[in-house]
């Protein structure tokens, strides 16, 4: 009866394919017959000083539970020796204990317990096999073992979660690197809020330009990266349909593909069907055409910020005000080719708002995209790499201590 002993939930010590019982915390312990006096209760606690409560039985079945506590706080009253002391332990026994199975799961027995109220938890609660009384149960244990269970069930998660990330980052590679090989002057920067992300970039090269692409899909973290495999799956899917020179039908291709498979069709359209979601994203397309050096733009709730040399500010180029694949917009919905020519060394910024909507400064107001331009101008002779490093060190000194509120996501160049 060493009470000493913790339960441990770990897979380590539980067999994979078991989940834990209330048998997993019992403390073996004898019960009294119901006609046991309390003189016997009393010399059975004074000589196993770690017993802290004991079943009472009447033909076998339990009908009862002594507190330590509260049976010695009774006997020690006065007089109570002489009243009490030859009369049987029913007298101070909890006529309503909980009892429960050894079979019972573990998480069933925590609600059972915590509906049952405090004294499951203070004294504890008999478990049986059988009908038969096995021993008592202890709420300490009990919480030990969910806490334990908890850790257990956040490490199995937290796995899971890192080996997405991995799994995120993998997908993003080879961008990446088609980035790295086509552009020596850029910079991509890619910040999930979490360990995965709502946010996912494209780069690709071709014999006659280069197609890029920046997208911010619903939500963060879990959600927000299964966002991102479908809408890169479409899009993925869209390059090789249509190729890479019509940034507005690729947008229009990834809403309607976004649209399919999460059967996100507008109220007319599904008719009395009703959608389970309504997510989608926002996103900036562009495709370089080399020979011209002209740049095809077009943006779902995403502007493009160009600066070139002689500029006396930051130009921008906006995307439509509606955002791809959700519920409110239309699967016919057109989005429009913006195009501009570019000098040589005009700088080129995308980003998702996670750059601008972030909380900080002084005030508690948002980043804003003034901060940003006012980088750009700043920077505008400063390689991307080092324009970058100044934006996210600006960016960091306005977030302060405040947390972090969404993915951050984007993309500098000079072609």
């Amino acid at each position: 009866m060493d009470m000493a002993v913790e339960f441990d939930a770990s897979r380590l010590q539980l067999p994979r394919f078991r989940l834990p019982t209330a048998g997993d915390l019992c403390v073996p312990t004898a019960a009294l017959p119901s006609d046991t006096t309390n003189f016997a209760v009393l010399e059975l606690f004074n000589a196993q000083r770690e017993l802290h409560s004991v079943p009472v039985v009447q033909d076998g079945v339990p009908i009862g539970l002594i507190s330590r506590n509260n049976f010695m706080s009774r006997m020690s009253k006065p007089f109570h020796h002489e009243l009490y002391g030859k009369k049987n332990c029913t007298v101070f026994m909890d006529a309503a204990p909980l009892i429960v199975d050894a079979s019972l799961a573990m998480e069933e027995l925590t609600f059972r317990a915590v509906a049952f109220g405090e004294k499951a938890l203070a004294d504890g609660f008999i478990i049986t096999r059988a009908g038969a009384p096995v021993g008592v149960g202890y709420g300490l244990a009990l919480m030990n073992a969910v806490a334990k269970m908890q850790a257990e069930k956040n490490r199995q998660i937290m796995h899971s979660i890192d080996y997405a990330s991995v799994i995120q980052r993998s997908m993003l590679r080879a961008s990446r690197e088609a980035l790295a090989a086509s552009l020596p002057d850029a910079y991509l920067a890619w910040q999930p809020r979490d360990v995965v992300g709502g946010d996912f970039y494209h780069f690709a090269a071709y014999p006659d330009g280069w197609f890029a692409a920046i997208a911010d899909c619903t939500g963060h973290g879990v959600p927000g990266a299964f966002m991102t495999l479908i809408a890169s799956s479409v899009l993925s899917q869209g390059l090789q349909r249509l190729g890479p020179r019509d940034p507005a039908a690729l947008l229009a291709e990834v809403n309607t593909g976004v649209k399919a498979m999460l059967g996100q069709q507008s109220m007319t359209e599904r008719g009395d069907r009703s959608a389970e979601s309504n997510d989608g994203l926002d996103a900036a397309f562009i495709w370089f055409d080399a020979a011209l050096r002209r740049i095809t733009f077009a943006g779902a709730r995403v502007a493009l910020l160009t600066l070139a040399e002689g500029d006396a500010e930051v130009a921008t180029i906006d995307g439509e005000r509606m955002g791809a694949g959700y519920l409110d917009t239309p699967a016919g919905f057109s989005w429009n080719n913006r195009q501009a020519d570019l000098a040589p060394g005009a700088l080129l910024l995308l980003s998702t708002d996670g750059l601008t909507d972030q909380i900080g400064g002084p005030k508690d107001i948002a980043y804003g995209k003034r901060r940003i331009r006012e980088q750009l101008m700043a920077n505008r002779s400063a390689s991307c790499p080092e324009l970058a490093k100044a934006l996210l060190a600006d960016y960091a000194a306005w977030q302060g201590e405040q947390p972090r509120r969404d993915d951050l996501t984007f993309f500098c160049c000079r072609p």
